[in-house]
């Protein structure tokens, strides 16, 4: 199915609240790419992201009453997947996120340029996800909830349960092993 217009989305929600099944399965088809990807970028694990989406998509269902109309629909989607793909990675604590004392300095380096990564992001695209895949999951998930998401360290230390610090320590190391990674696929 092709992916429906916002305005669309928004007016199948009454029909979605009442149980249409038709209408759930609608929105789900024109959602799911986008929504899938979300998954993917906190699990690398296909069939994982998978489960996680659907378990997010029974929340959106479940939750629909909380949806206003303000907004935009898919937006409201997004937050609730992710807030799911988050969840889990919080729940399974797949790799405990460390930091040593001498790693502090890692975050006193503030060199790195934002706009010079993030454009160094889209370039490489394809070659970013598949390293972006083989980051231990702590490294991936604060790497997708502050490059991606637009997260503040201190917001992504309240969602995970850490200190700044290891949310900064993350981020740097993150970014560290995927251009050494980036560098390893361009050599």
């Amino acid at each position: 199915m092709n992916s429906l217009t916002d305005t669309e989305l928004k007016a199948l929600v009454p029909r979605c609240r009442q149980g249409d099944r038709s209408a759930q399965e609608a929105v789900f088809q024109s959602l799911y790419g986008k929504m899938m990807a979300a998954c993917m970028r906190y699990h690398r694990d296909r069939d994982h992201a998978q489960d996680v989406l659907q378990t997010g998509f029974i929340k959106v269902f479940t939750s629909l009453d909380k949806y206003n109309g303000e907004g935009s629909f898919e937006g409201w989607v997004r937050r609730i997947v992710v807030n799911t793909a988050i969840d889990d990675v919080r729940k399974k604590r797949y790799d405990e996120i460390s930091i040593d004392a001498d790693e502090y300095e890692w975050l006193e380096d503030e060199s790195d340029n934002e706009i010079e990564w993030n454009h160094t992001l889209f370039k490489n695209k394809d070659r970013v996800m598949e390293a972006l895949r083989d980051l231990s999951p702590a490294y991936r998930t604060v790497f997708n909830l502050y490059v991606i998401e637009g997260y503040a360290h201190k917001e992504i230390a309240e969602m995970l349960d850490i200190n700044i610090g290891t949310s900064k320590s993350n981020l740097a190391k993150a970014k560290v092993n995927l251009r050494k990674a980036l560098k390893e696929i361009e050599e």
